[in-house]
């Protein structure tokens, strides 16, 4: 009897397009050349050797002209597939509705695929089974009803979260700073000290700029990242602490730098404020008084308050005086017209004058 797969012996079941691929290597044929032969398109071939498209009757046959091996060990080959993926589903219980989820999360396999964090090009079941290990859950369907109570999440009030991505996205957080050796405690006293150099990194090339904030942040005993953002994970950033672990991750969802910058300043605001040892999570955007909190430090971080109601009181909203007054808080000017923008709320108001941050390489 079979027993119930995991771990390793996922790989046990095997598709038939590794038999095709086998049988090319051995006579030293290329996939195009395989297409050419059967009559069918090189994306064809490449999507039935790398397990995503089955081999059908009428394929089996064009097989059997190229390779000389009959029509019917094609078609055994993968009936038999189907079976043990039938079984398997049985034995790991996969419903329906887990595949329903599976497909919402498709941005999410995307990325894990990209980034080796599950293997690519398996069939969805086996790739259901794969996301399940990697988001430590027996079922896709328990996602909703996890205990996520001591996070802190920012986001969009406007934007619609989907709590399968939101899980997936905070899991992929936990898993890029498993990586990252963190030896010293918290200190939150030298987190204080370190604002200014935090906001110095803003003058960097974007690389250098996350490579100088994971130093001085791992100094403060964080594990920083720079994590993709998700549709239907509106977040903008996220922290916890995890036994001696504290975690600080960021996106960049609204590419606008002023956005990045007070938000990882909300997010310092919270751990210097003690909101990671509450537990709740605001990913449902409700206002409170944790938050303006939070708010309030990051602007008063950026930008001194008095100092900056010296400025508009002088109202010289001129790109030059920006500049200056940016020069003089050590900050770019992008971040002086985003809080006037909020304080105003206009955001067209300067709108050229921001920069934005984007991903060198998308995924």
């Amino acid at each position: 009897m079979m027993e119930k797969l995991n771990g390793s012996s996922l790989n046990l079941i095997i598709h038939p397009g590794e038999t095709i691929k086998e049988l090319l290597e051995e006579s030293k044929m290329t996939q195009e050349e395989l297409a050419i032969r059967t009559g069918y398109s090189a994306k064809h071939v490449s999507e039935i050797i790398s397990g995503k498209k089955n081999i059908s009757s009428k394929f089996a046959n064009s097989l059997e002209y190229v390779f000389g091996i009959p029509t019917s060990f094609w078609i055994n080959l993968q009936g038999n597939y189907d079976k043990e993926l039938l079984e398997l589903e049985k034995l790991n219980h996969i419903q329906e509705e887990e595949f329903e989820i599976l497909s919402e999360l498709k941005d999410v396999v995307k990325y894990c695929e990209k980034n080796k964090i599950i293997e690519s090009g398996l069939n969805k079941s086996l790739t259901l089974l794969n996301m399940r290990k990697f988001l430590k859950v027996n079922n896709l369907l328990s996602i909703p009803n996890l205990p996520l109570q001591k996070v802190a999440f920012r986001g969009s009030k406007k934007l619609r979260v989907n709590i399968n991505i939101l899980y997936a996205w905070k899991r992929i957080c936990e898993y890029v700073t498993e990586k990252t050796e963190v030896k010293n405690k918290f200190n939150k006293d030298l987190l204080k000290e370190k604002c200014l150099e935090i906001k110095k990194t803003m003058f960097l090339e974007a690389n250098d700029m996350i490579s100088e904030l994971k130093k001085i942040f791992l100094e403060c005993g964080i594990a920083f990242e720079v994590v993709h953002n998700f549709a239907g994970a509106p977040v903008q950033g996220y922290i916890q602490k995890k036994k001696d672990r504290v975690l600080l991750c960021m996106t960049i969802r609204q590419s606008f730098s002023d956005i990045f910058w007070f938000t990882l300043f909300h997010e310092i605001g919270h751990l210097m404020n003690d909101d990671f040892e509450d537990q709740y999570i605001d990913y449902n955007f409700i206002d409170s008084q944790t938050e303006k909190r939070a708010d309030n430090f990051a602007k008063s971080e950026l930008i001194n308050d008095e100092d900056y109601n010296k400025f508009v009181k002088n109202a010289k909203y001129d790109i030059s005086s920006i500049k200056e007054f940016a020069k003089k808080e050590c900050v770019k000017p992008g971040i002086v017209i985003g809080r006037i923008q909020r304080e105003n709320n206009d955001y067209t108001f300067m709108a050229q004058y921001k920069e934005r941050y984007k991903w060198a390489n998308d995924m």
